[in-house]
């Protein structure tokens, strides 16, 4: 098994902490970054494989796959133990949805901060944190009674870690306003996994001299 990824691919990481979590062996091919031209040159399998042109891929003999979702539910038919939804329909239903929103509903209010790092004052910055805000506590509300988003340890999780990470750097971190999320990153930061995948991506940072958040610092 190949994983096409990139050094800052929020959803490239998603998939390598979910391979990682289930022990499956696989190559990890990281294709070429700058902060001058981004992912170009694109890599030729990624464009062959995604009409999108995006990572991450992953290729499984003659399977070549695209999207981190549909990469989760591959990894989960193949290596069904450790179980990464939950086994009962009803939260593994509530699981998608939460991996869901974090895609498409949280992470998309990072994007809109994305430039505008050194105007935080803008409307369109302050309109995008306030989003991120009102998410934060509507986690908060999930966690109440439970350790993880779907109760057990999901694909949920990790969606949702990686995507606050992207918010804690662009501007947009979870404070003391919500102890029980804040608690649940304790948790998901202290995962062999997530330290890896993580860590890789703050010594990235640290490499091309940008700022890591406050609760990766720390970390191997």
């Amino acid at each position: 098994m190949k994983i096409i990824s990139g050094p800052l691919s929020m959803f490239g990481a998603k998939v390598e902490i979910a391979a990682r979590e289930k022990g499956i062996d696989f190559e990890l091919a990281m294709v070429p970054f700058s902060q001058q031209r981004g992912y170009e040159p694109r890599d030729p399998d990624v464009l062959r494989i995604n009409p999108k042109r995006q990572v991450p891929v992953l290729m499984d003999g003659d399977l070549e796959i695209f999207d981190s979702t549909q990469i989760f539910e591959y990894l989960e038919d193949i290596e069904p133990d450790p179980g990464l939804w939950p086994a009962h329909p009803r939260e593994r239903a509530r699981a998608r949805q939460l991996e869901h929103c974090s895609d498409e509903v949280y992470f998309p209010h990072i994007i809109r901060l994305m430039g505008l790092e050194s105007t935080p004052d803008d409307p369109a910055a302050q309109a995008a944190r306030h989003e991120a805000a009102q998410y934060y506590r509507r986690m908060e509300r999930v966690l109440a009674d439970r350790e993880y988003l779907a109760g057990t340890y999901s694909y949920a999780d990790i969606a949702f870690y990686m995507a606050q990470l992207f918010g804690a750097r662009k501007g947009a971190p979870m404070t003391k306003e919500t102890p029980s999320l804040l608690a649940w990153r304790d948790r998901m930061t202290e995962r062999a996994a997530v330290r890896n995948v993580a860590g890789a991506m703050a010594r990235y940072l640290v490499s091309i001299g940008e700022a890591i958040p406050d609760f990766l610092r720390d970390i191997d």
